[in-house]
Formats: C-alpha cells, structure tokens, sequence
C-alpha cells in the first residue's frame, strides 16, 4: 500500500517554525548576545529617563522611551543577522543549511522571527518602565502602535545586517557591526537631541534608517518629530528593500 504523499512530505509550515524554534534555542544558549540585547535598552531609560531625569518630567520619559526603544531593536536585527550570518558562512553551516531540503527562505525568516520577538520583547520592557517608573501614559492605542513601530522598526536592520553578514567574515563581524551600529545611534539622535548636536550632524541624519524610525516612534508618544511620517516610512521600506536585494545578490555569488 502506498503511503500518501502529504504524509512523506513535510508541509514547508512546519519547517519554517522548526528553523525559528532551533534558532531560538540557539540563542537563549548564547548569553553573550541575548543579555546585552534585552538589558543594555532597559538600564539605559532607567539611568537617563527615571534617575537623571529630574527636570524634563513624563515628556522627556516618553522621548527617551521611544528614541531608547529604536536603540534597543537595532541590536537584533543588526547584530543577529551581521554575526551569525558571517560565523554562518565561515563555518560553512550556510552552504549545509542550503542543502537540507527546507523551504527557501527558511534561515533568514526564523532569524527575522527571533528578531522581531526580542524587539517585542524590548518594547514591552521599556513601556513598562515608563508607565510604573517614569510617570508616561499612553493610551492604549499609543503603546499598541509603539509597539507595533518596534517590532517592525527591526527589518531595516535585519536587511543591513543580511548585508553585513554576507561581506565580512565572523571574525570580523563584531567590529564592524559596533562601528555601525553605535555611530548610527549617536548621529540620529536617539542618545542626545539633534538639536542640541551640530548643525553637520542633524543635516545628515535622514541618512540613517535609525533616524526614521526614530521620527516615527516619536510622533506615536506625542514628542517632537520632523512632520513628514510617510517619507519616513518611504525610507525605511527602501533601505529595507535594497539592502536584502543587495545581501541577495552576495549570498547568491559568495555563499
């Protein structure tokens, strides 16, 4: 008797959620990035918008925490993709993965998957924070769509990472990520105002997709943005979109 074909045939839903329950199990084991991805965004809001912030009240809390929260899911995005991608490649687990009959797709969408779920993770911490310790209210549709704009606002970042990742190898990688992922920060303002930065630097700013999400975040919790949301979201999916073409076109001739 012959046994049916959609029994021998595994559905490609069940290995996309396989590849992303193996790559969370990967990274609860990897102390070194879960930790410092989940705590650095939290003590930072806690150090700058609860301790140190004893003049600028609930709106600077409500600032720091949507500028604080763009910080904090850039880190996923940029370095789960940037380092495991390039120590993916270096091991030749890439080339393996790619011959193991899953779905196309599969390694970067469970990686996109892990990102967004420490992304939500992040969110939630920090608008916790602010509701319990910094006095910010939100009403239900500001955190829902903050919310939303973190985990989201993570692609971008995964597309860079993809990039990086594809570039370099994994020894390297962890440099050259910081050198990325700490100067963007800084130069779209996410740790001190632009305009209390030079002119140069907020006149170079929309360079960064950190910036736009930034903009974003901000106008979701009432703080001062730049007023123009949809070039903002317009840049974001355009960085996003170019940057997993191009990290496409590298994987596909350098493996």
């Amino acid at each position: 008797m012959n046994t049916p074909v959609l029994d021998t045939v595994p559905s490609a839903w069940r290995s996309y959620r396989l590849e992303a329950r193996n790559e969370f199990l990967r990274l609860l084991r990897s102390p070194s990035f879960a930790l410092p991805t989940l705590l650095f965004p939290p003590l930072f809001y806690l150090l700058f918008a609860v301790v140190l912030n004893r003049r600028g009240g609930p709106e600077i809390a409500a600032y720091l925490m949507a500028s604080y929260g763009v910080f904090g899911v850039m880190a996923p995005g940029l370095f789960g993709f940037g380092v495991g991608i390039a120590l993916d490649r270096e091991r030749g687990f890439l080339a393996l993965k790619r011959a193991l009959p899953a779905p196309p797709g599969a390694i970067v969408l469970s990686r996109m998957a892990m990102a967004m779920l420490f992304a939500a993770v992040i969110a939630l911490v920090l608008m916790a924070m602010g509701a319990t310790l910094a006095g910010v209210a939100l009403d239900p549709r500001q955190a829902l769509l903050l919310f939303v704009v973190d985990v989201l606002g993570v692609l971008p970042f995964c597309a860079l990472g993809l990039f990086v990742g594809s570039l370099v190898g994994g020894q390297g990688a962890p440099a050259v990520v910081n050198l990325i992922y700490l100067p963007m920060a800084f130069l779209s303002g996410l740790w001190i105002p632009l305009k209390l930065l030079p002119g140069a630097i907020a006149t170079v700013a929309p360079l960064w997709p950190s910036y736009h999400l930034a903009q974003i975040a901000a106008a979701v919790v009432g703080a001062p943005h730049d007023g123009r949301l949809w070039l903002n979201v317009a840049a974001l999916a355009g960085f996003t979109l170019v940057f997993f073409l191009l990290a496409r076109r590298r994987l596909a001739r350098a493996g």
